[in-house]
């Protein structure tokens, strides 16, 4: 849920911010301000997750930092569970939320409006039968004075989030799937809290380390598994796919390991203490940090036939950590030296051009991954000691300059995973008292308001998956109907022609109209029921080579349609069902899914 600030006299946005350590761009985003220099007395303001614990000083009381802050003394001790009559010690740290959790519904307000001024919006549409079911409420009907939650709404994004979890009771591998918001579990008992899943670039396979260490691929499209080697410690371990997602490149103690996950089997390129092995754009050669001659760290280049072998950088320091190779594979970055101090290096691979990214307050950079335009770099940079720790998830380019910090982490550092447009970066909060992470959180870098995707159990490690596909399928059939398509596996039969999950559905039929089907769209789009709404669209395509319109809903169609959009589809051939024939093809379904189901459906 979010949490809201009113706005005091002599309040400025920026002062705002500063008081919980957020980018003003961050609280302007959150809260769609066109003017952001004018806000009024009484507003009530979102503001995004920021450095939200002081260390009490000599004097404090529980209604002084209350007044600092701007919040009611209420909130403060209700979030740090403190007993009548609320003293305080020096040096304590103390929970200071920007806000209530709830916003105050104005003179003029519709819910439609709030949705898009809060940004709970999926897929670039007001999501605002989310406030509906959050709150409770039966209709859209709301009075000034009302106390609405506001949560976060999926965003609608394509492509799939693969996280780490024990949020069942065991750690698995977890996939979220930010177009509709749905968590699925996609493995039973395999992974551990140090499991990272690597996706293959064709979005189809996950390797990692689990259980006793065994390197184990899974396929989501048909749920198999496949267990291929054992580590004796799987704490770090790299994995990376080859550009054609056949093979998989890592390192033992005596050199990479090259396997290839359809023949299964394994070529080994020997060179002690390699680690951070991964593919060139060419799928011909390899990176690599090793040890040179005298025993330094270095990074290497080499043939996958295990010629070619060059050495690439000319360090003189220390080890050359969390190697991550950029995906047009012209750069490579790197942290050193090692976990205390931990600053982020780029090499220009062509030159040999090394350049220091400045990074957080304290040199303690963690994560280092490239966006997959290779534009820029994303990490998470811990600051705020202090106070027990925040990280700043930030971002710089390729040379290492134009930093910005886009979102807080409250968890002493956490990965970070840019989404297949290069325009989001995921990462992990939520780590109460300096114990392990249990939020995922997402920030669009053109519109920075962070946006909670995840939450509950422990999370460990997250990857965005390198293409945007939509959704795990499955296939539906039907003989009588003579169509084919595919739907999100996780929706379930209500009978033979309709199923349905809590993010979506569809409903197949048929039309017997010997009309053109420019009528047929115009006759279902503007039905006297208007269960597409009083102004729904009508969109002329071809699907299948075949005239076929979609019918999209109007703003006002009834709340219980559940955002029900239409496909229609003359038949190649009429088709006859109880001895009637039938020209068109209905097919019903939400709006966030009918698109992607119209893309896999064919004609028996």
């Amino acid at each position: 849920m979010q949490l809201f600030y009113t706005v005091r006299h002599g309040d400025t946005l920026y002062q705002i911010a500063r008081r919980w350590e957020l980018p003003v761009e961050s609280l302007i985003a959150a809260n769609n301000l066109s003017s952001p220099n004018t806000i009024f007395v009484g507003q009530q303001l979102s503001v995004p997750p920021g450095v939200d614990v002081i260390r009490v000083k000599p004097g404090d009381s529980v209604y002084q930092i209350s007044q600092t802050f701007g919040v009611p003394a209420s909130v403060i001790i209700q979030s740090n569970q403190l007993q009548h009559p609320y003293v305080i010690q020096t040096g304590q740290l103390l929970k200071v939320p920007p806000g209530v959790p709830y916003y105050v519904v104005q003179q003029g307000d519709t819910l439609f409006q709030i949705a898009s001024h809060f940004n709970v919006i999926t897929g670039g549409r007001s999501n605002f039968e989310l406030i509906m079911k959050v709150n409770n409420l039966s209709s859209i009907v709301i009075s000034p004075g009302m106390q609405l939650i506001i949560p976060y709404a999926p965003p609608g994004d394509r492509g799939l989030l693969a996280y780490t979890s024990n949020r069942s009771g065991s750690y698995d591998i977890w996939i979220y799937n930010p177009s509709n918001g749905v968590n699925e579990q996609i493995t039973n008992g395999l992974a551990e809290s140090y499991s990272t899943p690597f996706w293959s670039p064709d979005s189809t396979k996950i390797a990692f380390v689990g259980k006793s260490g065994i390197l184990t691929i899974l396929n989501i499209v048909d749920k198999s598994i496949a267990r291929i080697d054992q580590f004796s410690d799987g704490l770090g371990v790299f994995l990376d796919w080859s550009p054609n997602s056949q093979e998989i490149v890592y390192t033992k103690p005596n050199g990479l390991v090259l396997y290839n996950v359809n023949t299964h089997r394994a070529r080994n390129l020997n060179s002690n203490g390699a680690t951070d092995a991964q593919w060139f754009p060419s799928g011909t050669e390899l990176l690599f940090q090793a040890a040179d001659t005298k025993g330094v760290s270095q990074l290497f280049r080499i043939k996958t036939n295990g010629t070619g072998k060059v050495q690439i950088t000319r360090n003189t320091g220390g080890r050359l950590n969390d190697v991550r190779l950029s995906a047009d594979g012209t750069y490579a970055l790197y942290t050193t030296p090692g976990a205390s101090i931990s600053i982020i290096y780029i090499v220009n691979l062509a030159t040999g051009n090394v350049v220091e990214v400045k990074g957080g307050p304290l040199a303690k950079n963690y994560f280092p991954t490239w966006s997959p335009d290779s534009s820029s770099i994303a990490y998470s940079a811990t600051a705020f000691e202090n106070i027990g720790y925040f990280s700043l998830i930030r971002t710089a380019g390729r040379q290492g300059m134009n930093e910005v910090t886009r979102a807080i982490s409250d968890c002493f550092a956490t990965p970070v995973t840019w989404s297949p447009d290069s325009r989001k970066i995921a990462y992990l909060s939520g780590c109460k008292q300096q114990g392990s992470s249990s939020e995922i959180w997402a920030v669009d870098l053109t519109h920075p308001v962070p946006i909670q995707l995840v939450e509950g159990g422990s999370i460990t490690a997250l990857q965005w998956s390198p293409l945007p596909i939509p959704f795990l399928k499955k296939t539906y059939s039907n003989s009588a109907y003579k169509v084919r398509f595919q739907y999100p596996s996780h929706w379930n039969r209500v009978n033979d022609e309709r199923y349905e999950g809590e993010d979506g559905f569809f409903q197949i039929a048929a039309i017997a109209s010997d009309h053109p089907i420019e009528v047929v769209c115009q006759n279902e789009a503007f039905h006297q029921l208007n269960p597409y709404g009083t102004q729904p669209t009508i969109q002329h395509t071809q699907i299948q080579n075949q005239s076929s319109c979609f019918i999209y809903p109007s703003q006002d169609q009834p709340a219980e349609m559940r955002n029900q959009a239409a496909l229609i589809v003359q038949y190649p051939t009429s088709v006859v069902i109880e001895g009637t024939e039938y020209n068109y093809f209905i097919l019903w379904a939400d709006q966030n899914h009918i698109r992607e189901i119209s893309t896999s459906l064919t004609f028996l």
